[in-house]
């Protein structure tokens, strides 16, 4: 089966595609009738060597996104996977000869038929006069023993058209330039793995591997590498790509070892972008752990293979001048903005922000407040931890089936807290470090809503703690709770049970109100409204996205929040005789 692909057609794929670069890039321009891009400020390098790389298509950005200032001055596409024609090689050594350039500098990858063509053109340009020279690049570090093709050119190639890029900016001439870049090419490696193939547009996948293994070496049309592996971690597929590549008995190895200079090229594939941060962690705590430095460090997607999912890991042995040339300034779209200093050497932490210092406990009634606090608490913790199969099941009709599981993750921590010493004694205090456990250790956006409550309502507590300031603290959380979570009374949420709650505590206000008589009626409005939950259409929370019609159950975050109301009443009654 072929793969599906956003084109217009198979056959205009790779023109489009440029057509799409050009369109957006205004320093680019396509040379008529044929597949190459140029820089459109063509004019201006009057007297300098021109820079021109290419080959097939599929590869992006390479090679268009590195045309630039500082760069490649244009590229030649070919089809997908597929080597440029003689022709459109031809017509862009002519077109920058006509700007007034001083030679070209062919830039190849080291395959039979970019050899070929571009060999060819070069030879018709020089047979017109025109000094053209050029440089094959092999940068692949795969194959232990050499075969008579010799190696291929992979994502090295990039840093090659960045030195040649800066030289001849500099104004370096045709001959110093190709001898420059043939010895830096000498110096550097790259190896690829795939955790699948690719396909060519309207075509099957070029390869298969199965789903436990990986490709190492491949090349970036998806050719057979050196080995199929099993599937492993990102540390132990890192360390074996460094290990191949810089192995002395490998003949295509890069001479890194402890005390080498490098630059560190860590080129996507098709990961994520979560995966590319994961191998690039991994690629330079291995090589710091040789001894290697490492200099500058690129990541990104410099030269991909249509949608295979991989990443290669190229190597160059770098001192300061050549340093000097991979910082060098540079327009082109695809080169990453990096850091010019050393990566190795470098703080790559700083330490935490002190917590602002706590007020001391007001130790008048210490005691006994805090003895009552430990009974609350406890009760709360047996009551959740109780209620976790319930929770969960009423939490599998409208989300993921963990509210339960969640509560009692709050469970055990404070039950952890209350072990390791007495809670504070003021409520406020109190109510500040429940919200920071919660915050941590529960998860979910149930702790967030906790966290956010009793930090709101901690604050009313900080000057009294009578019945009123307790409502006020209610009203608090409740507000801080609809500011942040977005939910109203009747969304179908924890919030209507600590709302109706809240209604019946506005008596607390009230000059005389009787703690228990008015705690009782907002316990029992608080399971009134759990219970008229299952009847409400969600207006807010995961629920919201489900059809109300399988919603028959009451929401598990309201009967939660009723449960821990009812467990602080019951603790309460019991200790007031």
């Amino acid at each position: 089966q072929t793969s599906k692909k956003l084109v217009n057609s198979v056959a205009d794929c790779v023109d489009d595609a440029l057509a799409g670069l050009v369109a957006c890039n205004p320093s680019l321009q396509l040379l008529q009738g044929h597949r190459v891009a140029l820089r459109s400020d063509l004019d201006s390098l009057r007297g300098r060597v021109a820079l021109l790389s290419g080959g097939g298509s599929g590869h992006e950005p390479a090679h268009a996104g590195f045309i630039g200032k500082g760069m490649l001055t244009g590229v030649i596409a070919g089809a997908v996977f597929t080597s440029p024609a003689v022709g459109s090689i031809l017509a862009a050594i002519r077109a920058v000869a006509q700007a007034g350039t001083a030679g070209t500098l062919l830039i190849v990858k080291n395959y039979t038929g970019d050899r070929l063509n571009f060999g060819l053109a070069r030879e018709q340009a020089r047979a017109e006069g025109i000094p053209v020279e050029m440089v094959v690049i092999g940068d692949d570090s795969a194959f232990t023993v050499l075969k008579k093709a010799g190696r291929r050119g992979l994502c090295g190639t990039v840093l090659i058209h960045k030195v040649a890029g800066a030289l001849a900016e500099a104004g370096v001439g045709l001959e110093e330039i190709t001898k420059r870049v043939s010895a830096v090419a000498a110096a550097m490696g790259t190896l690829g793995v795939s955790l699948s193939s690719c396909s060519v547009p309207g075509s099957k996948p070029t390869f298969e591997l199965s789903a436990d293994e990986v490709e190492l070496g491949l090349g970036i049309h998806g050719e057979a590498g050196v080995r199929r592996i099993k599937m492993a971690t990102a540390n132990d597929i890192v360390k074996l790509m460094l290990d191949h590549m810089t192995d002395p008995s490998n003949a295509s190895h890069v001479p890194v070892q402890s005390g080498s200079s490098v630059v560190l090229m860590v080129n996507n594939g098709g990961l994520s972008f979560l995966e590319l941060g994961i191998v690039a962690d991994a690629a330079v705590r291995s090589l710091e752990g040789r001894g290697v430095k490492i200099a500058r460090a690129l990541v990104g997607t410099f030269m991909s293979a249509l949608e295979m999912p991989g990443v290669s890991l190229t190597l160059l042995l770098a001192d300061e001048p050549l340093l000097k040339l991979i910082d060098a300034e540079t327009t082109a779209s695809a080169w990453p903005s990096t850091a010019r200093v050393s990566v190795t050497g470098r703080k790559r932490s700083r330490a935490a922000p002190t917590e602002p210092p706590g007020t001391p406990d007001s130790t008048a009634a210490g005691g006994l407040a805090s003895k009552l606090t430990v009974l609350v608490l406890e009760r709360v913790c047996s009551t959740l931890l109780g209620l976790e199969e319930r929770l969960n099941a009423l939490d599998r009709a409208a989300g993921d089936g963990d509210c339960g599981t969640t509560h009692s993750r709050a469970a055990r921590a404070i039950q952890d807290w209350l072990k390791a010493g007495p809670p504070p004694a003021s409520p406020a205090q109190l109510l500040s470090r429940l919200s920071v456990l919660l915050l941590e250790q529960m998860g979910g956006s149930s702790g967030a809503l906790y966290g956010l409550f009793l930090t709101a309502a901690a604050q009313p507590l900080k000057a009294k703690t009578d019945l009123p300031a307790w409502s006020a603290a209610m009203d608090a959380g409740l507000e801080a709770m609809q500011k942040y979570g977005k939910a109203a009374p009747g969304d179908r949420t924890m919030l209507d049970a600590l709302w109706a709650a809240g209604q019946e505590l506005q008596a607390w206000k009230s000059p005389g109100a009787d703690l228990f008589q008015i705690l009782t009626k907002a316990v029992k409005s608080a399971k009134a409204a759990a219970e008229a939950t299952k009847t409400m259409e969600a207006g807010a929370g995961r629920a919201s996205y489900i059809s109300s019609a399988r919603l028959d159950q009451p929401d598990p975050g309201a009967v939660a929040a009723a449960a821990i109301l009812h467990a602080i009443l019951e603790v309460l009654q019991s200790q007031s005789v």
